[in-house]
């Protein structure tokens, strides 16, 4: 039987390589991809937030959004594909929201739901942050609960938007930086 802290040692070492991969994976898409991501420049910022709604309104299936972003944000300015991808993101995820007010049902209980119930009970606004800010299933499951605890929609679209721009700043600066690195 492991000891927490060989469990723990084990699980960030998974996450390192999980990570490794993924910059990995991201960069040989740039590469690969170059031609048609700067095909897309002619969208601009407005395209950049339609396409963030549309990846970010699905309930529980997730869609590539990050990867656009950082692919947005080796063509464009960052910090600006940030604030589009972002607060598209966030108009997106209202709708898992807008299905919670429709009533507790949608969320099935388990573990995992009773844990997201407890963090956005006990930290209201800044759970949603977090789970806003960091690549994750859980924030469908936020947004609906979230909307069945009736928490106010101010309030939440406000810890979801910072939470998305931070993420979205993140990726587009990985995927500026990666384009700086190959020197395109």
């Amino acid at each position: 039987m492991q000891k927490p802290e060989e469990k723990t040692s084990t699980g960030m070492t998974i996450l390192r390589v999980v990570m490794l991969v993924f910059v990995i994976a991201l960069t040989c898409l740039l590469l690969i991809y170059h031609q048609e991501i700067v095909k897309l420049q002619g969208y601009g910022y407005p395209g950049i937030f339609l396409l963030s709604i549309l990846a970010n309104a699905t309930i529980i299936i997730p869609m590539p959004g990050v990867l656009f972003t950082s692919a947005m944000g080796a063509i464009f300015n960052p910090w600006w594909v940030a604030l589009a991808a972002g607060s598209g993101a966030a108009v997106g995820e209202l709708s898992g929201y807008l299905a919670g007010l429709s009533g507790r049902g949608l969320v099935g209980k388990n573990k995992t739901s009773d844990k997201v119930e407890y963090w956005v009970k006990r930290y209201g606004g800044l759970a949603i942050f977090l789970l806003a800010l960091i690549p994750n299933p859980l924030f469908d499951m936020a947004g609906l609960t979230a909307g069945a605890l009736k928490m106010k929609i101010h309030h939440f679209f406000l810890f979801l938007w910072l939470g998305k721009v931070g993420k979205m700043l993140i990726f587009s600066l990985l995927g500026s930086s990666i384009m700086e690195l190959l020197n395109f």
